[in-house]
C-alpha cells in the first residue's frame, strides 16, 4: 500500500478523504490542516505544519489540497523529502515556481502529479471514445461557469486575487485548459479577454485558443461544465459534465477515485512521469502578461500586435 499525507483539510480534501479510503492501493496515514478541529475529525496522525509530517517519515507519497499561494512551497518541500506529490492545479501562482518544481521532481527522480479531475469524468471519457476512428476535431469548445461564491465552502481565499493566483483564469482554467489539451494534444493562446471585479480578482474570461475557446465564468447564476466537439463533416459532438450526476458536486466523488488511480501510476512511474500542469500554467500566466500588456497599450496608445502566444505540446 502507498501510504499517503494529505495537506489540507478544505473544501476539496473530503473527494480525496473518500476516494483513499476506498483504494485499493492507497492508505490514509496522515493529514496536516492549520485548523486543529479539521485535525480533530481524523483517526489518523495530524499536524499543523507539513514539514513536522515529513519529518516523522511513514509516507510514501503527499496530497495537496492547501490554498492555490502555499502549492509551490508545501510542493517543494514533499519534492526535496524525495516523495511524489499530487497537488492540485494549478500547481503554483507564478510560473517560475511551477518550473521549479518540475525541476526538483526529475531531479528526486520523484512523480510531480497535477490533479485534474475533470479528465476522469466519464461523460468526457464517453465523448473521446466516441471520436475514436471519427472525422479530425475542426473546433473545441469548454465551458466552466458557476457562481464561485456556491462552491468554496469556508475556503474564502478563492476570492482573494493574491492567494487564488488572480481568479477564474487561474484557478478554473487549468482545468478547462487540460481538457482541450486532452483533446486537441496541443495549445496555442491567439487571444484572451478578462473580467475583473472590484477587488481585481477575474470573474469571467474568454479565452481564444488555435482550435478551442475557453469560457469561464465565476458569476454564473447556476452551473455549466461542458465540452462541445465540431468535427470536420459538420458533426457536433457534446459531453455534459454534470449530466447523471445531480447532485451538488456528484460528479466529483468518481472524477478524485479516477484521479487517484492515475496518480498511483505516476508513483510507480517517478521522474519519467509527464502531464500537463506546467502546459496549463504556463498558458495562464500568458494570459495575464497580455492582459497587462493590453493595458499599458491602452495607456500610451499602441496598439501593435504583439507576439503569437504560448505553446505548449504534450
Amino acid at each position: 500500500m502507498i501510504r499517503a499525507g494529505v495537506v489540507g483539510l478544505g473544501v476539496i480534501s473530503k473527494f480525496y478523504l473518500a476516494a483513499l479510503e476506498r483504494s485499493r492501493e492507497f492508505a490514509l496515514a496522515a493529514v496536516c490542516d492549520l485548523d486543529p478541529a479539521q485535525l480533530a475529525k481524523s483517526a489518523v496522525p495530524g499536524y499543523r505544519d507539513h514539514r513536522e509530517m515529513l519529518a516523522d517519515g511513514g509516507l510514501d507519497a503527499v496530497i495537496v489540497t492547501a490554498p492555490n499561494d502555499v502549492h509551490a512551497t508545501v510542493c517543494r518541500d514533499v519534492l526535496d523529502a524525495g516523495l511524489p506529490v499530487c497537488v492540485e492545479k494549478p500547481i503554483a501562482t507564478r510560473l517560475a515556481d511551477g518550473e521549479d518544481l518540475v525541476t526538483r521532481a526529475a531531479r528526486r527522480n520523484v512523480a510531480l502529479f497535477t490533479a485534474f479531475h475533470r479528465r476522469y469524468n466519464g461523460n468526457v471519457l464517453a465523448l473521446r471514445e466516441r471520436l475514436v476512428g471519427g472525422p479530425p476535431i475542426a473546433s473545441l469548445t469548454v465551458r466552466y461557469l458557476e457562481r464561485i461564491e456556491e462552491h468554496v465552502g469556508g475556503d474564502r481565499w478563492y476570492l482573494d486575487a493574491t492567494r487564488c493566483g488572480g481568479g477564474c483564469v487561474a484557478d478554473n482554467g487549468p482545468n478547462a485548459l487540460d481538457l482541450v489539451r486532452l483533446f486537441l494534444g496541443s495549445m496555442v493562446l491567439r487571444d484572451v479577454r478578462i473580467s475583473r471585479d472590484a477587488d481585481g480578482v477575474d470573474r469571467r474570461a474568454t479565452l481564444v485558443l488555435e482550435g478551442a475557446v475557453v469560457e469561464l465564468d465565476w458569476s454564473f447564476p447556476g452551473e455549466v461544465k461542458d465540452v462541445e466537439v465540431r468535427l470536420t463533416d459538420g458533426t457536433v459532438l457534446r459531453a455534459d459534465l454534470l449530466a447523471g450526476y445531480p447532485e451538488f458536486k456528484e460528479s466529483l466523488w468518481h472524477e478524485y477515485a479516477g484521479l487517484l488511480r492515475e496518480f498511483a501510476e505516476a508513483v510507480r512511474e517517478g521522474g519519467a512521469w509527464r502531464d500537463s500542469g506546467l502546459d496549463a500554467l504556463s498558458i495562464v500566466d500568458e494570459c495575464y502578461r497580455r492582459e497587462n500588456d493590453a493595458g499599458r497599450r491602452a495607456e500610451t496608445g499602441d496598439h501593435r500586435h504583439r507576439g503569437e502566444g504560448a505553446r505548449t505540446s504534450p
